[in-house]
């Protein structure tokens, strides 16, 4: 690991991580893959078809849902924090505070975060890391041992613990009810609507609303920071470069994660079928989030062991390096695309796709923009909406270099 530092050191700016690009490629294709199947959050499905596409429905459903439904997100979280630690250690080799430029560029990630909420009605994860992005600029001084703490504090789900106990020593007290439901419903029916406008707004306000406080109600607010908070660890700690200690350490998360997964799983099933709404909502929750952040890391671990010892896997997966450089334009337009192809704006095809052929339309989109990022790739050194963000987040900067 010294040498590796070492030879970063030298370089005297970090190099791109092949292993980075594929495995955010990668997350960004399991959510192209999940949204298509939910057709971007707008439930309309076909109500009659044969029984045996049923069954292939069902189990397409359980399948994408089982492999990425939560851990393409966390992947995502994960890469988002680790990303901040190559751009304030980029900064910090020149002598410069990396911080209150990143607070700019969170600002601005509100407003990718608002253009493609606008075509995705429950909302967008963007404002939600542009928001829980303050945690990364809080501790960017820590030492390591410090921000290992908190992100384990974070990681531990502790307003839903304070909820389970607040339950069960008070008799009288009761969840809060956000009232999400209702908000989706209302943003359901505008999407409906055969009105641009309307739908434009609604999902960019009361989407986003909705949005975040799911995001509170299911435990991915703390969880987000604490994994922002783990990528960073991560690039502090090189473990992402090809040396034999860090394969070791891979090798040991992807055990210790696997083994923890099954218990994880059947505690989440346990407890998330109690009768008790208290219980289903505190604990229940917190097991769900455990056991999605144990696959994860099986997910990750197999990912980064695979790519570098088998060549293979490396080549099979080479072209998601081009997919992860181009990660904001794609997660972006992949949501425009999915509005004009199921929405009633566009071409309305919710009613005439199940999850089977949704899936596969989920496929087609993201062949397509692989196809373009590649093309693209050859011309430019970032994706369309990388260039802006990268530009406007270096305005005023003679450099202009992150």
């Amino acid at each position: 690991m010294e040498a590796a530092q070492n030879l970063l050191d030298s370089l005297g700016k970090r190099p791109r991580i092949d292993v980075i690009d594929a495995l955010r490629g990668f997350a960004v294709m399991a959510i192209v893959l999940v949204h298509s199947v939910e057709h971007f959050i707008f439930p309309v499905y076909p109500e009659n078809q044969p029984a045996w596409l049923v069954a292939i429905d069902q189990g397409v459903l359980a399948g994408i849902f089982a492999l990425f439904a939560g851990k393409a997100y966390a992947i995502f979280a994960l890469l988002f924090g680790f990303t901040f630690f190559l751009q304030s250690d980029n900064q910090k080799r020149k002598g410069k505070d990396f911080g209150y430029r990143f607070l700019w560029r969170m600002v601005l990630l509100l407003g990718f975060a608002t253009l493609d909420a606008a075509f995705f009605p429950a909302g967008d994860v963007l404002l939600l890391f542009a928001i829980v992005g303050l945690v990364l600029f809080l501790v960017r001084k820590w030492s390591d041992s410090a921000v290992g703490v908190l992100a384990a504090i974070f990681l531990l789900q502790p307003m839903e613990w304070i909820y389970g106990i607040m339950s069960w020593l008070l008799p009288g007290f009761s969840l809060p009810d956000w009232g999400i439901a209702a908000m989706y419903d209302e943003v359901g029916n505008v999407v409906k609507e055969v009105d641009w406008l309307n739908m434009l707004w609604t999902n960019v306000t009361l989407g986003q609303k909705a949005s975040l406080l799911w995001a509170v109600d299911a435990g991915r607010f703390f969880q987000t920071a604490g994994l922002f908070l783990l990528g960073m660890l991560i690039g502090r700690k090189g473990l992402f470069l090809m040396t034999q200690k860090n394969l070791r350490f891979w090798g040991k998360v992807l055990i210790l994660s696997a083994v923890a997964f099954s218990p994880l799983y059947a505690w989440k099933e346990l407890l998330g079928n109690s009768d008790s709404a208290s219980i289903v909502k505190t604990v229940g929750t917190v097991f769900d989030m455990w056991q999605k952040l144990a696959f994860t890391f099986v997910l990750v671990s197999s990912f980064v062991l695979a790519y570098y010892r088998s060549q293979r896997f490396c080549k099979l997966v080479s072209n998601l390096r081009y997919y992860g450089r181009m990660s904001l334009t794609n997660y972006v337009t992949q949501s425009i695309i999915g509005a004009l192809i199921f929405f009633p704006v566009g071409f309305y095809l919710a009613p005439y796709c199940g999850y089977t052929l949704s899936l596969l339309v989920g496929v087609v989109i993201f062949g397509l923009q692989l196809t373009f990022c590649r093309w693209w790739l050859k011309k430019h050194r970032q994706g369309p909406l990388e260039s802006l963000w990268h530009w406007w987040t270096w305005l005023g900067d003679a450099s202009k270099k992150s």
